[in-house]
């Protein structure tokens, strides 16, 4: 049975994430993990030489016992049928939450909006996560509701029983990651929702800024990019032929396009490399500004 673990931390973010995670998880027919990091917090005046309380630990995970069971209640009433574990993991929440992630399928997390201003606001401990984890961590912002995955109804109003708005997807066609793409044909197939394709590319950064005033150039470039777009699809369109596609090739960097389509999308689908090297733990530029500005949730999934 596959293992969805969320984590939780009692705010509005992660309570979206929660109820994202239940979401999901009785479409996949999955475990239910819901998993808290208790990290002792140390008050401003501490007795004993500055060791906590033991009153304040006690009510602290006092605290987190109650979270873990109000939230399973409360996913459970709404879900009878779902599967749901709590943990409480005694390590700080980076390392905890990596560690749940490698005993699930997939990881989600809550992101804090932006107030009035559509997006995310990634938080230190989520960025660091979605960084390093070996697994498909999705971010699910504050204020997220299971309507806004759908098609209005026919008067316009929000509803979730209509069909699911589009899966939208990032390819980069110089290194195109069938694990990336997978994930997010799965997700498309599962909601019987379209797949939407974005592709950014730039004449310049290939051929020179001189590229961009030949106009006879840019459009065989251009169809060089709708060519390649399908040819890394093809074997994908076989395997899900009950999925709908569209392919967007776009001129510019991927980011902002894919920000733009999340508007209307149920879902979010971008890639991070896994790198072997000092530098592991970073995020892409497209990644990073998808995770930033994307009103949909957003699934990052890493690759080699």
């Amino acid at each position: 049975m596959p293992v969805i673990t969320v984590g939780l931390d009692g705010s509005p973010e992660s309570l979206a994430a929660a109820d994202w995670a239940a979401r999901e998880a009785a479409q996949q027919e999955a475990l239910l993990r819901l998993v808290h990091a208790e990290e002792p917090v140390v008050p401003l005046y501490a007795p004993l030489g500055g060791v906590p309380a033991p009153g304040l630990l006690t009510a602290q995970r006092a605290w987190a016992e109650q979270l873990l069971r109000d939230t399973r209640s409360r996913l459970e009433r709404r879900r009878p049928d779902l599967r749901v574990t709590t943990e409480e993991i005694r390590r700080p929440a980076v390392p905890a939450l990596l560690s749940a992630a490698e005993d699930a399928d997939l990881l989600v997390l809550g992101s804090r909006g932006l107030g009035t201003v559509t997006g995310f606001l990634v938080g230190s401990v989520a960025l660091a996560v979605v960084a390093r984890a070996e697994r498909p961590v999705v971010l699910v912002r504050s204020g997220g509701r299971a309507e806004d995955e759908h098609l209005p109804d026919a008067s316009g109003a929000p509803s979730e029983t209509t069909p699911y708005r589009d899966v939208v997807l990032g390819v980069d066609l110089e290194h195109p990651a069938d694990a990336v793409i997978a994930f997010a044909f799965e997700a498309a197939r599962r909601r019987a929702s379209g797949l939407r394709v974005v592709h950014g590319w730039n004449p310049a950064a290939v051929y020179g800024y001189g590229a961009v005033l030949d106009s006879g150039l840019d459009a065989e470039l251009a169809q060089e990019a709708r060519h390649g777009l399908r040819e890394v699809l093809r074997p994908w369109r076989d395997k899900f032929p009950g999925v709908e596609v569209r392919e967007q090739t776009v001129v510019g960097g991927a980011g902002r396009h894919l920000v733009h389509a999340a508007r209307d999308a149920a879902l979010v689908v971008v890639g991070r490399e896994r790198r072997r090297t000092p530098l592991a733990g970073r995020i892409g530029p497209v990644t990073h500004a998808v995770l930033q500005h994307a009103s949909a949730p957003v699934a990052v999934v890493p690759h080699d």
